[in-house]
């Protein structure tokens, strides 16, 4: 099999469900794989990490991608996300990043961490009640989703009342994320672009007539203020960004945590009985089962190399997140699920100049939600099969169900 044949297989619904065994095969031939002329698979901790730094290196951009996808930008949720900084690169990148960054502060996501311990115990109560009866409840549904959306919800000022409706959006606008989409599924994408995309022109139009203490208040001021800094569509972008990134991630996050749960009850009593840290128990699930599994990036100019590969200019290159945290250059026995690891630094969260901003936000939830949920619940176990979305770079589950045994 050759780096071609790795790509063709991870686009398989058996290759989406467990990709660990490609990313094996892929290791196999080298930390760089070449596929074809312009494009490598990277599979390497060393060499992920390395090419997610150099500034040579940036995310493909509309024109390209519409070079290598025609008909790319017909579909607005490829559009909409193309204008956020997220498939931005310098310098459009940084003047987006460092404004957003100015509001969304390590200080603000900080002082979150009473509303985050409030929400995960009424959350917990929630659960109690839908189960009381032994009942199964869906921990997708009940908690992993409702926590994290809760949270970047109260920090965006998007109101209570309106948040039940963004599970679904969400989960259709990703699907523009991903390598392979049908075009049912590109449909339903660009009809989530245009309903968050109204929601927040909305939302925006209302903090910029009436401003309250949230950041999208922050940030109409900022756009306000400044409209070459901020235009009105990279602000509408970024806020659908903000949102969807803000809660995706931490969903798979924890439901991948709780599966890990299940299949090593040793994890669970050491959390229990502090032997383990939520912190090192949350580290070790985002590197042995990432929630995001690939990203891209191209060659911005000529003379760079991935490992010993060139890389000449608008070669492309895919990141195996998932095969570069399952390492074994990197780490030791790395397809053992171990929360003891020393240094472990994963890379889920990206790094370099696309290092994830709610990185700290998205371990706070877990690193409080989890000691909560086994104290509450010492005797949760699986209720039936647990059903996984059908992607390969956002991986994650759909339905976990779970009974919640006494108290």
């Amino acid at each position: 099999m050759d780096g071609t044949a790795i790509i063709e297989q991870l686009m398989t619904p058996e290759g989406r469900d467990d990709p660990y065994p490609l990313y094996r095969e892929a290791r196999a031939m080298g930390p760089v794989v070449p596929c074809g002329e312009s494009l490598l698979l990277v599979t390497g901790y060393r060499e992920v990490h390395r090419t997610l730094r150099l500034t040579g290196f940036g995310v493909p951009e509309a024109e390209q991608r519409e070079q290598w996808d025609e008909g790319w930008s017909r579909h607005r949720s490829r559009v909409l996300l193309s204008r956020s900084m997220l498939e931005r690169n310098a310098p459009d990148h940084g003047r987006a990043r460092s404004l957003i960054a100015s509001v969304f502060t390590a200080r603000r996501v900080a002082a979150l961490e009473p509303a985050v311990t409030a929400a995960v115990h009424r959350l917990l109560d929630g659960m109690a009640e839908a189960g009381a009866d032994g009942s199964p409840v869906d921990f997708m549904d009940a908690f992993a989703f409702r926590l994290p959306v809760g949270v970047i919800c109260e920090l965006l000022g998007v109101p209570e009342a309106d948040r039940h409706r963004f599970r679904p959006y969400a989960a259709d606008l990703t699907a523009a994320l991903e390598l392979i989409t049908t075009a049912a599924e590109l449909a339903a994408a660009d009809e989530a672009a245009d309903e968050l995309s109204g929601y927040f022109a909305e939302l925006a139009a209302r903090r910029r007539a009436h401003p309250e203490d949230d950041l999208v208040s922050a940030l109409v001021q900022v756009a306000a203020d400044d409209r070459d800094r901020l235009s009105g569509q990279e602000l509408l972008a970024n806020l659908v960004l903000l949102l969807v990134a803000g809660f995706e991630t931490t969903t798979n996050l924890l439901g991948n945590g709780l599966a890990r749960l299940f299949d090593h009850p040793e994890v669970r009593t050491g959390l229990r009985a502090g032997t383990i840290t939520a912190a090192g128990f949350t580290e070790e699930v985002l590197r042995h089962d990432s929630p995001v599994q690939l990203t891209s990036r191209t060659a911005l100019t000529d003379g760079l190399e991935i490992g010993s590969i060139p890389t000449p200019y608008g070669t492309g290159a895919f990141l195996l997140l998932g095969a570069a945290n399952r390492d074994p250059d990197r780490y030791r026995e790395p397809d053992r699920f171990d929360p003891t690891r020393v240094d472990s630094q994963p890379l889920s969260f990206g790094g370099g100049p696309h290092y994830c901003l709610g990185a700290q936000l998205a371990r706070l939830e877990s690193q409080t939600a989890v000691p909560a949920l086994l104290d509450r619940f010492p005797g949760i176990a699986p209720a039936g099969r647990p059903v996984r979305h059908d992607r390969l770079v956002l991986r994650g589950y759909r339905t976990l169900p779970v009974t919640l045994g006494p108290a």
